[in-house]
């Protein structure tokens, strides 16, 4: 009976209706079964972020000299370093650095974006011409490039590296929302809003902004491989987290020289970014099936 209530036609009320939304839209996530897979290994990630302190096997940060680089085993799952720290308990609870970058990016630069984008293709003209070549400056320099001037002018830290990639991530989302605003701008029931009196403020943030934010939820899912990858980049360049912070992309630079003989030292990490890149990918995938089905897989 619940499922029929969800999936009916002719839901008898707004709460029904949304709710009926959702479930369907849950429906269609869930017969992707790799966006599944990715969701769960995205959850795994938060619960060991969460948790990091408790399940991990020892401190990451202790040195123990007398087991340097010893291989995987019963004491030691992925190994040692060059210090002999637990490579495991490092990577546990460099997660936490991970999503601290992904997620403070993905809620600065689509935000960004959306606002750029949105004044732009509603405003047109002068501002639209000035707002758009502003973004194809940004557009014309390689992101992780740009993040590299940009941490090398403040400074090696996790809060530069985070402000680098949010600054540097923004133009392609805003070229995102103005794209959406110029289909939408002249609609009829914009035209209905303005009739009524609604001003340019109440029209890009009631009606124009909630039409953006699927497509933004969509490139922001795809997106967030590449922002770790980049995050990683500025890590192995010594120019994200500093020691003895457990970073995955510094933990391969401090294998990179041991690579050959001691290949767990960076690869453990490298496998890490690998899975957790696979496993936005992934999610992204399947939110772009239920958001965007206009631009779904044909």
């Amino acid at each position: 009976m619940t499922r029929e209530w969800l999936l009916t036609d002719a839901p008898q009320t707004r709460r029904q209706a949304r709710l009926g939304a959702l479930y369907q839209g849950w429906l269609t996530f869930r017969a992707n079964r790799l966006a599944v897979l990715g969701l769960v290994i995205l959850v795994l990630l938060l619960l060991i972020a969460a948790f990091a302190p408790w399940i991990s096997p020892q401190n990451p940060f202790a040195q123990d000299l007398a087991d340097r680089l010893k291989p995987p085993s019963a004491q030691h799952w992925l190994g040692t370093d060059a210090l002999g720290r637990d490579i495991l308990s490092r990577l546990i609870h460099g997660s936490r650095v991970t999503l601290f970058i992904v997620g403070t990016v993905a809620l600065i630069a689509p935000v960004i974006g959306l606002f750029i984008g949105t004044v732009a293709g509603f405003a047109g003209g002068w501002v639209d011409q000035v707002l758009m070549r502003v973004t194809d400056i940004f557009l014309a320099f390689p992101k992780l490039i740009l993040a590299l001037a940009f941490v090398a002018a403040l400074g090696p830290s996790i809060a530069n590296a985070v402000l680098a990639l949010a600054v540097t991530s923004w133009p392609a989302y805003a070229r995102l929302a103005r794209a959406e605003t110029l289909t939408i701008r002249n609609a009829d029931y914009i035209a209905a809003a303005r009739l009524q009196g609604a001003g340019p403020l109440r029209l890009l943030i009631g009606h124009i902004w909630p039409l953006c934010v699927s497509s933004l939820i969509v490139r922001v899912a795809l997106d967030m491989a590449g922002i770790i990858l980049s995050a990683a980049g500025l890590g192995f360049l010594g120019l994200g987290a500093q020691p003895p912070t457990p970073e995955w992309g510094a933990m391969i630079s401090d294998g990179r020289t041991y690579i050959l003989d001691f290949w767990w030292v960076a690869a453990m990490p490298g496998m890490a970014i690998f899975v957790v890149s696979l496993a936005f990918n992934f999610l992204g995938d399947g939110l772009r099936d239920v958001l965007d089905p206009k631009g779904g897989r044909e």
